[in-house]
């Protein structure tokens, strides 16, 4: 079974996934990563190239594929955004949304010049984006964890709630 954490940007999917592929003995694997590989190059660049559509496909392909696998998947803030990747997802595997509160994440992705949607918008809009983002986030999960402890903490719920 796959394990899909989804959730804003800096809510802790890479560092809690990482955390949660230990403790559950299987790979883990960041899918804006997992991306970049396949396209031979960086997400800014796949923006600044090839737009944000064409990115928004490469992660539906990029969900396909991981969920035939048997892994812990972080996945990019705006993956479980689109019907169609979670119902992917929940047929291979289990979404897991971490829900984290938005100064949290704000105050670890502010300046990341990785993240072509944080480098467009103000510390306001991003907030507006993470309010919009919340109920699709929850409607498109089977389980909710709030980020809240270590990450070992975090994954050590999730493990527990995904073995339920």
């Amino acid at each position: 079974m796959t394990v899909f954490l989804c959730g804003f940007m800096g809510c802790g999917k890479s560092t809690v996934g990482r955390e949660l592929a230990a403790l559950m003995d299987k790979p883990f694997t960041d899918m804006d990563s997992y991306i970049e590989k396949k396209a031979g190059m960086s997400i800014p660049e796949i923006f600044a190239e090839k737009g944000e559509k064409a990115f928004r496909t490469m992660e539906t392909s990029a969900v396909k594929e991981l969920a035939a696998s048997d892994e812990v998947v972080a996945c990019g803030g705006g993956a479980m955004l689109k019907s169609e990747n979670a119902e992917a997802a929940a047929a291979g595997g289990i979404v897991v949304y971490l829900d984290a509160d938005y100064e949290t994440c704000y105050k670890r992705i502010s300046g990341d010049k990785n993240r072509p949607i944080v480098m467009a918008n103000t510390k306001e809009s991003l907030e507006g984006i993470y309010n919009d983002r919340r109920a699709l986030y929850t409607a498109n999960s089977q389980i909710s964890i709030k980020a809240e402890g270590t990450p070992r903490q975090i994954a050590e719920r999730i493990r527990e709630a995904v073995s339920d």
